[in-house]
């Protein structure tokens, strides 16, 4: 089984703890219909978990998996053809990282063998090194904690991202699409194209498409100088710009500025800037273990006191009260094979 000469093209999934199963069947279901559409069994996969025994998902559901992490290491440090390891990941990344899938993972990448990562697994990544100086993209809910903790990953707001053989997406649906631009790269265009058809796709999204973020624009928004000021406040969070030298950025005035704010959002420009701040304390408190006064400087704010006010007002609770565990009950326990 090490040695390969049918030309099947294997890959594997790695799935942590609480992984997303929209993005997994989703990456996983574009293979299959690759191989229909292609009338061979030109993929094949199997499914890694730290054990060898069923993984559940996000969603509750358990999944039997193929290979122990201990199985695949040995299976790939023997020689066997992998065309791609995906690591799969979702809820509380922080608390599935792995010494031993960090090994492999680099093995891998010694090796030469493509990496993938589907919602949270480009954390996974990242912790085994993988990332540094890599464009990359996670979930807009972890980007924040993402880009604190992970400082030399090149993160992106992009559906999908590919750099030096690593492809990372944001999860969801973004799995498919960079699924389809792998199929595309081994079987051709045309390939991809009747995959969408058969998945009732109407078009596949540009890799550049920029995903969703939890500070991010808001859905409606038509004005182009709204959007930069947003960008731009979006892109200078850790030290807050004057919104003066935000409007000359745009090229309009200040007043102008406070007119497209109030007549979109009702509120000034300010008030608006001080939200975003406060989505992503909201977010690194909950996804982090960084002090509160890190988290506000890391927010833009002057003191943790100053912030510790602002949060309260805003949430109604202390920035403290929010850092609540999300582990569920099952996620501790193991699951019988």
């Amino acid at each position: 089984m090490d040695a390969r000469s049918d030309g099947k093209k294997l890959l594997l999934f790695y799935l942590a703890p609480e992984f997303t199963m929209l993005a997994f069947t989703s990456a996983l279901e574009v293979l299959r219909l690759a191989n229909q559409v292609l009338e061979a069994d030109a993929y094949e996969w199997r499914l890694v978990s730290a054990d060898g025994s069923c993984i559940r998902a996000s969603c509750g559901l358990a999944i039997d998996t193929d290979l122990s992490l201990a199985e695949a290491r040995r299976r790939v440090n023997d020689g066997l053809d992998v065309r791609m390891a995906i690591v799969c990941s979702g809820r509380n990344v922080q608390h599935h990282v792995d010494k031993g899938l960090d090994s492999w993972l680099r093995e891998c990448r010694k090796r030469r063998i493509t990496l993938g990562a589907l919602c949270t697994g480009s954390h996974l990544l990242a912790h085994a090194g993988l990332l540094r100086e890599k464009r990359c993209t996670i979930h807009w809910e972890n980007y924040p904690s993402f880009a604190e903790r992970f400082a030399d990953a090149l993160l992106s707001t992009q559906i999908y991202e590919v750099d030096d053989e690593i492809y990372t997406c944001a999860g969801g649906t973004s799995a498919l699409e960079m699924m389809l631009h792998i199929i595309g790269q081994d079987f051709g265009f045309d390939v991809a194209v009747e995959v969408c058809q058969q998945a009732i796709v109407a078009g596949v999204r540009d890799r550049s498409e920029r995903q969703r973020l939890p500070f991010s624009l808001p859905q409606g928004v038509r004005s182009k100088n709204l959007k930069a000021a947003i960008r731009i406040m979006e892109q200078n969070l850790t030290e807050p710009l004057p919104l003066h030298v935000v409007a000359a950025k745009v090229g309009i005035s200040r007043r102008q500025m406070e007119r497209y704010f109030r007549h979109e959002f009702a509120c000034s420009p300010a008030r608006y800037y001080v939200r975003l701040r406060l989505e992503r304390a909201k977010s690194l408190l909950k996804q982090t273990g960084m002090p509160v006064v890190e988290v506000a400087v890391a927010c833009g704010f002057a003191s943790a006191s100053h912030f510790s006010k602002t949060y309260r007002i805003a949430e109604g609770v202390p920035p403290h009260e929010s850092r609540k565990a999300r582990l569920p009950e099952w996620a501790a326990a193991r699951i019988p094979a």
